[in-house]
């Protein structure tokens, strides 16, 4: 089975840094896909940031320029700099089966708080 542990949430003023990390197990080979999606209170779940088996890379507009997506073997991680208070929301590591983007996200970890004031 595949599992996903996120960390690295947490609370910070508006302007500050986080970097998420997600730690998976059970994914076949290496040229999987993975992303990182977020959910805030009464809102619909957005996909953030994404990247391919070959490391190409999808952001979201509201995040480009801010957020980097990183996967290197068995560890996806996120650089979130610049945050905002409509950065807070609740998020989560995904991946899927796909070498390329669009990506098939079949499993999902459990995901981390961030909280920007």
């Amino acid at each position: 089975d595949v599992q996903l542990v996120e960390s690295g949430g947490g609370s910070v003023q508006a302007g500050g840094s986080l970097r998420l990390s997600c730690t998976s197990s059970g994914l076949p080979g290496s040229r999987y896909c993975m992303g990182w999606f977020r959910q805030a209170p009464g809102k619909e779940r957005e996909g953030v940031a994404h990247v391919d088996g070959y490391y190409n890379t999808r952001y979201a507009e509201s995040v480009k320029g801010r957020f980097t997506i990183f996967k290197d073997r068995a560890t996806l991680s996120l650089q979130m700099n610049s945050l905002k208070p409509e950065d807070t929301a609740m998020y989560y590591c995904a991946a899927g089966e796909t070498r390329w983007l669009p990506c098939d996200y079949k499993s999902w970890g459990q995901g981390t708080q961030v909280t920007v004031s």
